[in-house]
């Protein structure tokens, strides 16, 4: 412009233009860049270059240093050590180019692996991987001049080289081990049996059993549980086994023949000794052998800890010598049978909150608090607490509600959700309108934070298979819902500032439960509700309404089955007791009969302590009563009487059978329907 004028025909002009002759390629090895001047190096290499003081001191001389100079200009480099020159241009790295990895320079089988790698990492729920962060662990290898990622030291990686770099290679120990080379190298892979444990990689260490014949044996055991119909639902049956094979291979480190390494040395004594250990650390709380904390700190040996370890080493020795492989590798006997039974967990029945308790967690402004203190990017956990303490869900039940989890069915809101732990998917129930608005409101921020991140609505099938409650690591598509420790942690540090003493959330369950049945709902109504397997389970929630309706249960009599008028009922009524009258008649009724098999004798000289006349006949005395606690005897009882008229060889025996039961029959219906009234028929 300066040199033809402002009314110049630029396309014209650009026709009589020819090229100038380019400086080559960028001399750095890494680099793919045209070089910027005859220096030989790309713009930003230069820069590099003359920040690092000019390695080898090369310099332009002339008119050369001008990059548009005219081609028929000789270009002078000139160095003071060309070769410290070319070697800093072999180990400069290359200049960051946004979202591009630059893996120039790698051996061909670590180039390989990072290429799968990034490709492994597309596939599922995957973390966030900044380009910065992949191109450092790039360039380390590259200066080591790493054959594979397999020789690397994750100790001397950046946090966040080390954590992509674990997990390229774990997806490569799968690539480069069989079953059988995994058995040899100390660990085994989930992957390789098709198992893959909730929330769970596929590698399960077990080089802290330093025994090979111990070794040897817990991965065969392993191996065959996830071979087997039966594979565990979660890791924490191989967690169990671990611990206490690691248990004993550490006891045996110190107190065995050569550390236990040959199993024929070992002998009865040697199990008794280490039980005579665990047992001795266990009451007095002291270390355990091989479990350490993060920081590094042994976890205490425990009455539980060791119940764990002499369980789980019993059945891996016992199956071992069940398979013969004891009696392969030469493992005496009494070794494998001095090892003892540790005994089943107690399992204690998590108490409803108090009423003190239950009206401080539901408080609205203590349910503020918790959202506000412990949640402060809002992920819901406010909205989980109300979701768990209204319709008494599971944790995990309601913080792995899906997005499309609510519907209204003829006016009603109903909330879907799917029971896992006992097979249940897709089930529905109602819940109140708060709850029901609350839900639909954290279901507009789920989706706005979708939108945020990717500038998008999310198509059906995202949305389909979307969160209601996201997390916020490796979670890309907002398909992964939030952990239960996150929560329980919040929950756990809300309890503490409150003062409440110690409480779970699984307690809101119990407290659902036995509120429930204190209003009139069955076993049955509650079981399904709750989605319980059984009645019996149903029990476990509603223990205190349970002893209460047991005691009203005693009080029922009704006439048995050889009785005048079978059924008809002789003590109780249909009608609520309150607790003087239930005490007043449970005194009376003991002084009257005497516990009998299905009911109660009420013979008053059987029941002074005399000898009963008719040899303990009691199911065909007319003095014999039937109590609303032995009602499922007498239910089981009429199917057996079914059941043996059913296979009877001709209709007249069947019919016979049917007559002689059915006082018993009646008494059974008079029973029931005494029962009925009170709502409380198991």
């Amino acid at each position: 412009m300066k040199t033809h004028g402002a009314d110049a025909d630029f396309d014209r002009w650009l026709s009589d233009q020819h090229p100038y002759p380019g400086c080559g390629q960028c001399q750095v090895t890494v680099c793919g860049d045209l070089a910027k001047s005859p220096l030989g190096l790309c713009a930003g290499h230069e820069s590099r270059y003359r920040s690092a003081e000019c390695p080898g001191n090369a310099q332009l001389t002339g008119r050369a240093g001008n990059q548009f100079s005219d081609p028929d200009e000789h270009s002078v480099v000139t160095y003071a050590d060309q070769r410290q020159f070319r070697l800093w241009c072999s180990q400069v790295d290359p200049i960051p180019r946004a979202n591009q990895f630059n893996l120039r320079g790698l051996r061909p089988l670590l180039r390989a692996e990072f290429q799968w790698g990034l490709f492994a990492h597309t596939q599922g729920q995957h973390s966030h991987w900044g380009p910065g962060w992949l191109q450092n662990l790039v360039n380390f290898c590259r200066r080591r001049d790493l054959n594979s990622l397999t020789e690397l030291d994750l100790t001397e990686c950046t946090p966040f080289s080390r954590l992509i770099a674990r997990e390229i290679l774990n997806g490569l120990r799968l690539v480069y081990f069989g079953p059988e080379d995994t058995r040899d190298a100390g660990f085994i892979e989930t992957d390789h049996f098709g198992v893959r444990f909730p929330k769970c990689g596929s590698y399960f260490d077990l080089t802290m059993v330093s025994q090979r014949w111990l070794r040897n044996m817990l991965w065969d055991h392993l191996a065959a549980s996830m071979r087997s119909p039966n594979c565990p639902r979660s890791a924490g049956v191989f967690a169990n086994l671990r611990r206490a094979c690691a248990e004993l291979s550490a006891f045996l480190r110190l107190e065995a023949p050569e550390g236990g390494e040959d199993p024929t040395q070992l002998s009865e004594e040697h199990m008794l000794r280490f039980v005579t250990d665990q047992r001795h650390r266990a009451s007095h709380g002291l270390a355990s052998l091989s479990m350490k904390k993060a920081d590094g700190t042994p976890f205490a040996t425990t009455p539980a800890s060791r119940r764990l370890i002499f369980n789980h080493v019993r059945r891996l020795l016992r199956d071992a010598m069940d398979s013969g492989e004891s009696d392969r590798i030469g493992l005496d006997r009494g070794f494998i049978i001095a090892a003892p039974s540790g005994g089943a967990a107690v399992h204690r029945t998590r108490a409803p909150f108090s009423d003190e308790v239950a009206r401080a967690l539901a408080d609205e402004t203590n349910l503020q608090q918790l959202a506000d203190s412990y949640d402060p990017q809002d992920q819901g956990i406010r909205d989980i607490w109300e979701t768990i303490i209204v319709t008494g869900r599971r944790a995990n039940e309601a913080i792995g509600l899906r997005w499309d989890c609510l519907g209204r069915h003829g006016d009603l809101p109903m909330l879907w959700h799917d029971q896992t732990k006992v097979g249940n998917y897709d089930q529905a129930i109602r819940i109140p309108e708060h709850l029901y608005h609350r839900l639909r409101q954290r279901q507009r921020k789920t989706l706005d934070h979708f939108v945020a991140r990717h500038g998008r609505p999310p198509t059906d099938k995202e949305r389909q298979a979307m969160a209601l409650f996201p997390t916020r690591s490796r979670n890309p598509n907002g398909q992964k819902s939030l952990s239960y420790t996150w929560f329980r942690l919040g929950f756990k540090q809300w309890i503490a500032e409150l003062n409440l003493g110690t409480c779970v959330p699984h307690q809101a369950r119990h407290t659902l439960a036995t509120t429930l049945l204190r209003h009139g709902a069955s076993l049955t109504h509650i079981r399904r509700y709750l989605g319980q397997v059984s009645d019996r389970m149903a029990e476990h929630y509603t223990h205190v309404a349970v002893s209460e309706i047991e005691d009203v249960l005693h009080h029922v009599w009704v006439a048995g089955p050889a009785a005048p008028n079978p059924g008809e009922l002789l003590s109780g009524n249909t009608s609520a007791m309150d607790r003087e009258q239930a005490l007043a008649l449970a005194i009376d009724l003991s002084r009257r009969s005497t516990p009998a098999e299905g009911g109660f004798c009420t013979f008053q000289p059987v029941v002074n302590g005399d000898a009963c006349p008719w040899n303990l006949d009691c199911h065909n005395c007319d003095k014999f009563v039937l109590s609303g606690a032995d009602l499922l005897y007498w239910r089981r009882k009429r199917e057996q009487w079914r059941s043996i008229a059913e296979r009877a060889p001709d209709d007249a025996t069947a019919d016979y059978l049917h007559q002689v039961f059915e006082p018993t029959n009646r008494a059974i219906d008079g029973l029931e329907k005494a029962l009925a009234g009170l709502k409380v028929v198991p």
